[in-house]
C-alpha cells in the first residue's frame, strides 16, 4: 500500500511540475509577444545554414552545462527558448522523465551537437527540458562538434546570429583588403551573409579588365580604389538620387548595389549592352520595391528637379562589372 501511495505522490508531483513548466512557457510567450523570436528555441538546421560549418568531429562523452543547450535539431517547435514545453501533448513523456529524475534513476546520456560554444539536442529534448525546469546545472552528453568562427550566446536569436556572422565577414573583408583605409568608407554593410565575397569578386573582375593591355600588372589595392570610384560610388549615387532606398526599407545601399548590378546584367542580355544603368535601377525598383520612392520621384519632378543619368561617362567601365 505504501508503494502505491508513493507512486501516486510521484505521479502527482510530476503532473504539478509539468503544469508549472507549461505556465512558465505561456508567461514567457506573453512577455515576448512583441518579439516572438526571443522566445523561440534555435533550430540547429537553421544555424547550420547560416554558419555553414566545414568540419565536424566526434568528441565523445562530456559533462555539459544545461544553460548552454540553446537549440534542437528536430524538436525546436516543441519547446521555447528556455526548453519549457509549449504544448500539452508533451505531458506524458515529460512527466515520465520527471518521475525518473525524482526517483534518482540514471537516464542514458543525451546526444548533442556543439557549434560556436553552444549545444543543440540530437536526442534527449525532454530530458533537457526537465533538467532545466528542476534546476539541474549539468548533464551527461555524447557530443559531436562542428567548426565555427562565430561564438553563439545563449540569448541569441537567429537574426542575432546572422548579424554576428555578417559583422565577422565585414571584419575579415576590411582587414584583408584594407577597404576602409583605401576608401575612407566604413559603411559597406549588408543584411545577408556572403555578400562581401561578391564584392571581392567584383573587384577581382575589375582588376582583370584594368590589366588588359598593360605590361605591368596593377595591384589589388589600385583595382579596389578604381572599382570604388568608377563603379560602386556612381551606382550608390544613382540609388540615392533616384530615392531607391525608400523603396526597400530595412536594406542598405550596398544591398541594392548588388541587386541592381545583377538586374542590370539581366537587362543588358535582353535589350543590349547599351541599356542605361539608371534605367535598370528604376526598373528594379519598380518591379521589386515599394511605391514610396516612386512617389518621391514624382514629387521631385513636380518641384522641377531634373533627373539625369550620372553614369553616362562610366558606362564603359560598368559594362565590365562581373556578371552575377
Amino acid at each position: 500500500m505504501s508503494n502505491v501511495i508513493a507512486e501516486n505522490a510521484l505521479h502527482y508531483q510530476a503532473s504539478q511540475d509539468f503544469n508549472k513548466a507549461r505556465n512558465k512557457a505561456i508567461l514567457s510567450r506573453i512577455q515576448h509577444f512583441m518579439h516572438l523570436d526571443k522566445d523561440k528555441l534555435l533550430s540547429f538546421n537553421d544555424v547550420k545554414d547560416i554558419l555553414k560549418p566545414k568540419n565536424q568531429a566526434y568528441k565523445g562523452m562530456q559533462i555539459v552545462p544545461v544553460n548552454l543547450i540553446v537549440g534542437s535539431e528536430g524538436r525546436y517547435r516543441d519547446f521555447n527558448k528556455y526548453f519549457l514545453p509549449r504544448s500539452e501533448r508533451l505531458r506524458n513523456r515529460w512527466e515520465r522523465v520527471d518521475e525518473a529524475l525524482l526517483k534518482d534513476i540514471i537516464l542514458p546520456p543525451i546526444q548533442l551537437y556543439e557549434i560556436g560554444g553552444a549545444y543543440f539536442v540530437r536526442d534527449g529534448n525532454h530530458r533537457v527540458s526537465v533538467a532545466r525546469s528542476q534546476g539541474v546545472e549539468v548533464i551527461d552528453a555524447e557530443v559531436i562538434s562542428l567548426s565555427s568562427e562565430i561564438a553563439i550566446n545563449p540569448a541569441m536569436t537567429t537574426d542575432d546570429l546572422r548579424h554576428s556572422l555578417i559583422q565577422y565577414e565585414k571584419h575579415i573583408f576590411y582587414e584583408k583588403t584594407e577597404f576602409g583605409t583605401l576608401t575612407a568608407d566604413y559603411d559597406l554593410d549588408f543584411k545577408a551573409p556572403g555578400q562581401y565575397d561578391v564584392i571581392y569578386n567584383h573587384i577581382l573582375v575589375h582588376k582583370y579588365y584594368l590589366n588588359q593591355g598593360k605590361t605591368e600588372e596593377i595591384t589589388f589595392a589600385e583595382a579596389l580604389v578604381s572599382w570604388y570610384n568608377k563603379v560602386y560610388s556612381p551606382i550608390i549615387r544613382i540609388i540615392k538620387d533616384e530615392w531607391i532606398e525608400v523603396d526597400f526599407p530595412g536594406y542598405t545601399p550596398s544591398d541594392l548595389y548588388v541587386w541592381i548590378v545583377k538586374h542590370w546584367d539581366f537587362l543588358k542580355k535582353k535589350y543590349g549592352v547599351h541599356y542605361s544603368l539608371a534605367k535598370a535601377a528604376r526598373d528594379f525598383s519598380h518591379k521589386h520595391g515599394q511605391s514610396k520612392g516612386r512617389v518621391l520621384r514624382f514629387l521631385s519632378v513636380l518641384l522641377g528637379r531634373i533627373f539625369k543619368d550620372p553614369l553616362k561617362k562610366f558606362n564603359l567601365e560598368l559594362e565590365k562589372v562581373q556578371k552575377i
